[in-house]
């Protein structure tokens, strides 16, 4: 009696399909935004010398309240920008230059996001037995830097990967064999 709900399982595996049973997984980092362009939109809606910190607060952009955006101080963006310390004072942004001369009065956000969904594709008995396993990653990613200085913006900076698309294949000519190699060889040295 008790093998017939598993013959029954097994025989609805077999008729579904077995890619279907193959795992899926997903990586979001929490946001107000639900794809890279409207991360983008928002971003360039921030005016530098107009936008205020209440005015981001309002939009969603506020380390305190926020997940995945980043206090930044002085100190910190000087690291984001060895470099500008260097330059001459007409080659930078008006800004970021502002932002460099009023030292510890500036502050940063820095905002990452992504979204990747992985999905096993392919055989499922090769990837079950360890042969072969193939994974597609979907998603995008978004960073982006705001400059602030006695509450008012004064640089911005974004970019990121609007479309990830990547196949990850790992293949072990010898399936489950190959893992107890390799574990046999970790407990010989």
């Amino acid at each position: 009696m008790r093998l017939r709900p598993l013959c029954a399982l097994l025989a609805a595996a077999l008729t579904a399909g077995c890619a279907q049973l193959l795992p899926k997984g997903e990586a979001q980092v929490q946001s107000p935004w639900a794809s890279f362009e409207e991360a983008r939109v928002a971003f360039e809606t921030v005016v530098p010398e107009r936008t205020t910190v209440s005015e981001l607060r309002a939009r969603g952009i506020d380390p305190y309240v926020s997940a995945n955006v980043q206090l930044l101080s002085y100190s910190d963006i000087l690291l984001r920008f060895p470099l500008a310390t260097g330059w001459s004072r007409e080659t930078l942004d008006a800004g970021l230059r502002r932002c460099l001369e009023s030292g510890k009065s500036c502050i940063g956000y820095s905002i990452v996001v992504r979204e990747m969904k992985r999905d096993r594709v392919g055989s499922f008995w090769l990837d079950t037995f360890g042969f072969k396993r193939t994974t597609d990653v979907n998603g995008w990613s978004f960073n982006g830097l705001i400059l602030i200085v006695d509450g008012r913006v004064v640089y911005t900076l974004y970019g990121g990967q609007p479309q990830v698309r990547e196949k990850e294949v790992s293949v072990q000519p010898l399936g489950p064999m190959q893992s107890l190699g390799e574990a046999a060889g970790s407990l010989v040295h």
